[in-house]
């Protein structure tokens, strides 16, 4: 890359805009989510990513978004985080829009545990403490264990307080995926995002991930984002995602009783996954 074009990607972030405050601050009153008529571009000339999309968790249900790439999944995350604001309708927490909610509120009721976890070049203790900046070292010590990364810790130098990339320091994709889990235990926020937070992973670290999670989303509002058919059994709502509305709604067997677009998804997967080399 040239210099020029570096320098102009930096100058293009700097030149970012944080979102506008709230000036009369709410409190939501629950852990509810609700999309009501959201549309949204990325760009003024982009084609809506989600358009006049509608739909809903609520306190203590585990909702699960499918569908197509490209069908607006992660773009309805990432306005329940308010990562970007919805140029129509509205994307409420608990009867509160969520442009009304003080953003230090905002970031303590909602964890999102992304695809792909970066962790700063910082301990671990520095990286979990992200989530919650006073927390003891054995508040630290509880999220570790509790997100199943005994293992990573022990053969680390310096425990948790080993800086990552030092010494030949690195961790593997679902290392860094159980550290992230992790930092949202120690979080403790009553919304729970998970983007694809299983994809990609070996089956061992699957298997511990999985375990994690469904320690942290306990009693939890959770909205799952995923590919596989398979993580999304235990839902209590799924919600099919296509061309950035929805194309249907319901449990896992009112869904594969309609015959439609999820048991289309369903029929497909359970090939591709019986396909072998001949």
């Amino acid at each position: 890359m040239k210099i020029d074009d570096a320098i102009a990607r930096v100058n293009s972030i700097l030149d970012i805009q944080p979102l506008a405050e709230a000036k009369d601050k709410k409190t939501p009153s629950g852990a509810f989510v609700e999309i009501k008529d959201v549309t949204y571009r990325y760009s003024e000339d982009a084609n809506p990513a989600v358009k006049n999309l509608s739909l809903s968790a609520d306190k203590d249900q585990i909702v699960a978004l499918v569908g197509p790439s490209g069908s607006g999944k992660t773009t309805a995350a990432g306005l329940i985080s308010r990562f970007f604001d919805a140029q129509e309708g509205s994307v409420m927490i608990g009867g509160v829009d969520v442009k009304d909610i003080g953003k230090d509120e905002l970031m303590n009721t909602v964890s999102y545990v992304f695809q792909d976890s970066r962790l700063l070049k910082r301990s671990i203790a520095d990286n979990l403490r992200i989530a919650k900046p006073d927390a003891t070292d054995a508040e630290l010590t509880e999220a570790l264990h509790a997100a199943q990364c005994d293992d990573i810790i022990g053969r680390l130098p310096q425990g948790m307080g080993t800086v990552l990339g030092s010494e030949g320091t690195y961790l593997s994709g679902g290392e860094r995926q159980r550290i992230s889990i992790a930092r949202a235990f120690l979080k403790d926020a009553p919304i729970i995002l998970l983007d694809e937070a299983t994809a990609s992973l070996d089956v061992e670290n699957e298997t511990k991930v999985q375990g994690a999670l469904s320690r942290l989303i306990k009693e939890k509002t959770v909205m799952v984002i995923a590919h596989r058919m398979r993580t999304v059994a235990g839902a209590n709502k799924i919600v099919v995602l296509k061309d950035g509305g929805v194309a249907e709604q319901g449990s896992p067997t009112e869904l594969m009783d309609r015959n439609g677009v999820f048991t289309e998804m369903v029929r497909l997967q359970t090939e591709g996954q019986n396909w072998s080399i001949v």
